[in-house]
């Protein structure tokens, strides 16, 4: 039962976490939102996605060179393509993205704010995830120790 609780509030974690992706304005292809994948074994939870969430969530350190490819593709679901045709290629326009990037880095709270996931799964959210689950094996550890306890006395 504890797998239950643990897995509907992990599904409500992602499906708070793609809203708060989309209010921000963040979505471009939707791979991130997709990608979220809530994972239950036993009394464990884990809420997996695209490795540069952390990216979304602090924004990114000047120094490496993004893939040019990657950002033509963000240009194109972002519908900026559209925005500038005739003016500047894709492909250039990718590639001053990228070295803009590499030089001052990526400052998310430029860009619709930060902490896409620190909103959303806060610690006060977390502590009450644990204490339903810690109530519910509480409930059952009880019931078991009595059932035993019963046992023995017969």
């Amino acid at each position: 039962m504890s797998s239950k609780i643990l897995s509907k509030e992990f599904e409500l974690l992602k499906d708070d976490l793609i809203k708060a992706y989309d209010a921000k304005g963040m979505r471009a292809s939707g791979k991130f939102a997709d990608s979220l994948e809530v994972r239950v074994n036993g009394l464990t939870a884990q809420l997996w996605g695209e490795s540069y969430a952390q990216k979304l969530e602090t924004g990114r350190r000047p120094g490496a060179f993004q893939p040019i490819s990657a950002i033509e593709q963000w240009i194109k679901d972002k519908g900026i393509a559209n925005r500038i045709q005739g003016e500047i290629s894709i492909s250039s326009l990718a590639f001053l993205i990228a070295r803009k990037i590499e030089q001052r880095g990526w400052k998310r709270e430029e860009y619709g704010g930060v902490e896409l996931i620190s909103e959303v799964v806060t610690d006060v959210r977390i502590q009450k995830i644990i204490d339903e689950v810690g109530v519910e094996q509480a409930m059952i550890y009880s019931t078991e120790i009595i059932n035993l306890t019963k046992e023995l006395a017969i």
